[in-house]
């Protein structure tokens, strides 16, 4: 009885502190835009397994790939708000598609409840191991030579590697192939086996791949160099003053999220963030600069959704709705 009266009392003066500490009571699932094998997909098994300790109850990865990320965040749109199901926001679906794609199926602001920011990376610039060409400038060279002709691939039309990849286009002045994939995973299996010559490849995705000798790293997309990859040199010291393309995660859930349960899992990924060996894998993979209040998470997409929709129109970006 004591404890009954002391639950009805807390429930009158913080109802959403009270929800929070109760939930989940069953499994939760984050779903992910791409398939295994990808950044988004490795990031979000981390937060993952980490989470099913904390809680106690088991957070399930769930992957929906399509549309370069945006078939799940259609899916997560949809979904009640009862925080049995998460989306792993990135940059595809949450700051490129507005301006890509005039009939997305979902409002940012109005469908989606911020979170937390998981992490910042730059795109690595790759190469597949027997390629000849593996500075900027040689690069750039090979571009001009054969206009058209270089492959780079990307984890789908209107992925941040392509934007990248579309960028550099337009700095450069010059043209390349672009070979869409539906996610980081297939697109990397394809570079190893030469099928595809470079890409524009998050550096969470290509790490592993660059650590073992599989693809060369020619250049980083921040204006400052990642902690995991110190000897990689940035775009801006290749000569391609202010290029900052970066690839972003967090986590989002349906618009109808109650403030109980978006301000505990706000507090339990801030701490696990936090981590001495999440900070290694985070350190490793060049996910930076995450964590912070679901305000903040909610002001960083709405700068890069302003960001990336002057990028489109500069370049006239156009994809297949």
């Amino acid at each position: 009885m004591q404890r009954r009266s002391f639950i009805a009392a807390a429930s009158t003066l913080a109802a959403p502190a009270v929800l929070a500490q109760e939930w989940p009571s069953s499994p939760v699932r984050i779903v992910v835009g791409f398939p295994p094998g990808g950044g988004t997909d490795a990031l979000a098994r981390v937060v993952a397994q980490k989470l099913t300790l904390m809680w106690g109850q088991q957070v399930i990865v769930e992957n929906k790939a399509g549309v370069a990320g945006v078939l799940a965040a259609e899916y997560v749109a949809g979904q009640p708000g009862d925080g049995s199901t998460l989306l792993m926001a990135h940059i595809n679906s949450h700051a490129l598609a507005p301006s890509l794609q005039p009939k997305l199926r979902y409002n940012i602001e109005r469908d989606f409840t911020p979170i937390v920011l998981v992490g910042v990376t730059p795109n690595l610039l790759i190469a597949g191991a027997a390629q000849g060409a593996k500075t900027v400038k040689d690069l750039v060279a090979l571009c001009k030579a054969k206009p058209g002709a270089v492959s780079f691939g990307s984890a789908g039309s209107g992925s941040a590697q392509h934007l990248a990849l579309e960028m550099f286009k337009l700095r450069a002045k010059v043209d390349a192939m672009h070979v869409p994939y539906k996610g980081s995973g297939p697109l990397l299996t394809d570079l190893i086996g030469a099928q595809i010559q470079y890409s524009f490849e998050t550096m969470t995705a290509a790490t592993p791949h660059v650590k073992n000798g599989r693809v060369v790293a020619i250049a980083q997309t921040r204006t400052k160099r990642a902690k995991g990859h110190p000897n990689v040199p940035t775009m801006q010291e290749e000569g391609f003053d202010g290029f900052e393309a970066t690839t972003w995660y967090g986590l989002a859930g349906p618009g109808k999220l109650s403030a109980g349960i978006t301000s505990k899992i706000n507090r339990d990924v801030n701490t696990i963030l936090a981590m001495p060996d999440v900070q290694e894998k985070l350190d490793t993979y060049g996910a930076e600069d995450g964590g912070g209040t679901p305000e903040k998470f909610a002001q960083f997409i709405r700068s890069e959704q302003e960001k990336w929709a002057r990028v489109v129109k500069e370049a006239n970006v156009k994809i297949e709705a």
